[in-house]
C-alpha cells in the first residue's frame, strides 16, 4: 500500500464526481431552454447516480475479474472479497486498496451513462431514460470497458488483447456515448419545431461554470488513471492542460474565421473537445504531441457540431456525438501516432510501429461504434416498449420541469 497513491486516487475520484454533478450537470442544462433545465439537471443526476449503484452490485466485476474476452465474472459483486470486516483486511490492487480502484471506476461508469442525455434532451420520457440506461450499462458500458481495460495473462479483454491504447476513456467512455446518444437523437426523434423554432441556450453563463468544473475535474479523470501518484501522472496532467488550452485557441479562430464572430461558447466547446481529444492519449504522449492533438481536436469538433450534423440530420440536441463522438474519434486514432518515441511519445520504439498501432487503434474505435450502436438502438427500442421513449407533443411544448416533475427553475 502505498498512502501517496491512495491519497491522488481519492482526490481523482472526487474530481470525476465533480465533473458530473455538477459540472456536466451545469453544462447541458445552461444549453436547453429554460422550461427544461430541471430535467436535464435531475437526468444527469439520476443516470450517474444509477451507473454507480449498477457499477456496484454486478458493473465492476463484469467489467474487471477473469472471464472470457468481453465479460468478466461475478466473484467481485456487491464488491465482496474486498474488505473482510473480522480482520479489517483490504483485497489490494497494486498500491491501492481495490475498493479505492473500482470507487474512482464507478465514477467512469456513471458519467458515461449522463453523457448520453445531452442527445436527446428536451423530449425523453424519463422513466424510459432510467430503463435506457440500464439496458446500455449492462451490454455496452460494461463489455467495452472488459475489452478495453482488463488485463490478464489468461483471459485479457479483446481490445487489450490486440494491444490498444486507451489511457483514460476514449473509446470506453466518449466514442461509446457519443455513439449512443447519436442512435437515441435518430430514435426518439427531433423536438417539436426543430429547424423551425429558435431554440437558443437558455443560461451560457450557466454551461460556462459547468465546462470550467468539467475542466478541473477532468485533470482527476486524466491524471488520475496512471492509477498513482508517480511521473506518468504528472505527464497526463500538463497533456490534459495544454491540449485543452490548444482546443480552445483552434475551435474559437475556426469559428471565428467561418462564422466572423467568436463566441463564448465556442470556447467552452472547444474546452470540452480537447479534453475528450486528450483522454485516451493522457500519458502516452509528449506535451507536443499533446497540443497538436488538442489543436486537431479542437477544429475537428467545429466541423463535427456543424458541417457533419447537417449531414447527419440528426437533433443531437447538445451535440454528444459531434464532439464526444468525434472527438474520441480523433483523439483514439491520434493517439497511435503519437505514441511513438520518434514524435515525442513514451510508447513506440520504431517509425515503422506506427501504422500497425494505428491499425489496432482504428480497430477499437470501429468495434466501439458498431458494439455501443447496436446496444443502444435495441435498449431504446425496449425502453419504448416499455413506457413510451417521447413525451407527449403538448407537454413537450410546455416544458418537461411541469410536466414531468411538477415544478419550475424560475418564476416571474
Amino acid at each position: 500500500m502505498d498512502k501517496a497513491d491512495i491519497s491522488w486516487l481519492l482526490v481523482s475520484t472526487l474530481l470525476v464526481l465533480m465533473m458530473a454533478v455538477p459540472g456536466l450537470a451545469m453544462f447541458y442544462g445552461g444549453l436547453v431552454r429554460s422550461k427544461n433545465v430541471l430535467s436535464v439537471l435531475l437526468q444527469v443526476l439520476c443516470t450517474f447516480v444509477l451507473g454507480l449503484v449498477l457499477w456496484f452490485i454486478y458493473g465492476y466485476s463484469l467489467a474487471f475479474t477473469e472471464g472470457n474476452a468481453f465479460f468478466g465474472g461475478l466473484s467481485r459483486a456487491f464488491f465482496s472479497g474486498m474488505f473482510t470486516p473480522a480482520d479489517g483486511k483490504y483485497a489490494m490492487s497494486n498500491t491501492l486498496t481495490e475498493l479505492l480502484f473500482a470507487s474512482f471506476q464507478a465514477t467512469f461508469a456513471g458519467i458515461t451513462c449522463a453523457l448520453i442525455v445531452g442527445s436527446f434532451a428536451e423530449r425523453a420520457r424519463f422513466s424510459a431514460v432510467l430503463v435506457f440506461t440500464v439496458i446500455w450499462f449492462t451490454f455496452a458500458y460494461i463489455p467495452i470497458a472488459h475489452m478495453v481495460w482488463f488485463a490478464s495473462e489468461t483471459a485479457p479483454g479483446l481490445l487489450n488483447a490486440k494491444g490498444a491504447l486507451d489511457f483514460a476513456g476514449g473509446t470506453v467512455v466518449h466514442i461509446n456515448a457519443g455513439v449512443a446518444g447519436l442512435v437515441g437523437a435518430y430514435v426518439v426523434g427531433k423536438r417539436v419545431g426543430y429547424g423551425r423554432e429558435a431554440m437558443q441556450p437558455h443560461n451560457l453563463p450557466m454551461t460556462f461554470v459547468g465546462a470550467a468544473l468539467l475542466w478541473v475535474g477532468w485533470f482527476g479523470f486524466n491524471a488520475g488513471s496512471a492509477l498513482a501518484a508517480n511521473e506518468n501522472a504528472t505527464l497526463a496532467f500538463f497533456n490534459t492542460m495544454i491540449a485543452t488550452a490548444g482546443a480552445v485557441l483552434a475551435w474559437l479562430f475556426t469559428e471565428w474565421a467561418i462564422k466572423g464572430k467568436p463566441s463564448m461558447l465556442g470556447a467552452a466547446s472547444g474546452a470540452i473537445a480537447g479534453l475528450v481529444g486528450i483522454t485516451p492519449a493522457a500519458g502516452l504522449v509528449g506535451p507536443v504531441g499533446a497540443l497538436i492533438i488538442g489543436v486537431i481536436a479542437g477544429i475537428v469538433c467545429v466541423w463535427g457540431v456543424n458541417g457533419l450534423k447537417r449531414l447527419l440530420r440528426a437533433d443531437d440536441a447538445l451535440d454528444v456525438f459531434g464532439v464526444h463522438g468525434v472527438g474520441g474519434i480523433v483523439g483514439a486514432l491520434l493517439t497511435g501516432v503519437f505514441n511513438a518515441q520518434v514524435l515525442g511519445g513514451p510508447g513506440l520504439a520504431e517509425p515503422g510501429m506506427i501504422l500497425g498501432q494505428l491499425w489496432v487503434q482504428l480497430e477499437g474505435v470501429l468495434i466501439t461504434i458498431v458494439w455501443s450502436g447496436v446496444v443502444a438502438w435495441i435498449a431504446y427500442k425496449i425502453a419504448n416498449a416499455l413506457c413510451g421513449l417521447r413525451v407527449p407533443e403538448d407537454q413537450e411544448r410546455e416544458g418537461l420541469d411541469v410536466t414531468s416533475h411538477g415544478e419550475s427553475a424560475y418564476h416571474s
